[in-house]
């Protein structure tokens, strides 16, 4: 009977100050977390790209930064779920192997816009110039912004190799070729070149 009295007043103690149940709920949560998220970092499937997966060219890492840049990671997601809706829609669900290379992730929640992750070679270059500069001349029932000047804005190249080199201390394999050839292979390319580019290879290795 006193043990269990024990216990009672013990639960009270937690129960009854709002302080130390804060706490303890902050440590059950923390716990839980870690040990939900910390065996991920060792799992293969996690760290390592998924078989045939190649860096972004340098046009293709500079159209990411545009992509970036204009916000399309705001209205497109780039992570198809394992729901057979989106899988029958998209194509195959996402997985880590894709994103090991990308900082940031490019994930996203919302769509306005469709998901892109399977994006690539679904449409021509053409398709997604005319697309770019005016949606509804495709779509006609898009709500998509236009975007005219990347078709006039050129690329200097001027920090493509640096970019590689930050990205390759984040574990991308870059080579010091890339990186030599990084500014002569996209000055004078259109900022739509580059985002093209970068759009048209999104996916394309899953559905290899």
């Amino acid at each position: 009977m006193a043990d269990h009295s024990s216990v009672k007043n013990n639960h009270e103690i937690v129960e009854k100050n709002l302080g130390v149940l804060v706490i303890m709920i902050c440590v059950a949560i923390s716990f839980a977390t870690l040990v939900e998220i910390v065996p991920l970092f060792f799992q293969k499937e996690v760290n390592e790209p998924v078989p045939g997966m190649k860096p972004l060219t340098a046009l293709q890492l500079e159209g990411r930064d545009i992509y970036i840049r204009e916000g399309c990671n705001v209205c497109h997601s780039q992570m198809v779920r394992p729901l057979r809706a989106e899988t029958e829609r998209y194509g195959h669900y996402s997985v880590a192997g894709e994103s090991v290379w990308d900082h940031p992730f490019l994930w996203g929640s919302k769509r306005t816009g469709p998901d892109l992750a399977r994006i690539g070679q679904k449409y021509s270059d053409d398709w997604h110039r005319v697309h770019l500069i005016n949606p509804r001349d495709v779509v006609p029932e898009s709500n998509m912004p236009g975007f005219p000047w990347l078709q006039e804005n050129k690329l200097t190249g001027e920090l493509t190799a640096k970019k590689m080199e930050i990205f390759r201390g984040f574990g991308v394999p870059y080579t010091d070729a890339d990186i030599q050839n990084a500014a002569a292979s996209v000055k004078g390319k259109t900022e739509m070149e580059a985002l093209i580019a970068y759009l048209q290879q999104l996916g394309t290795v899953m559905k290899k």
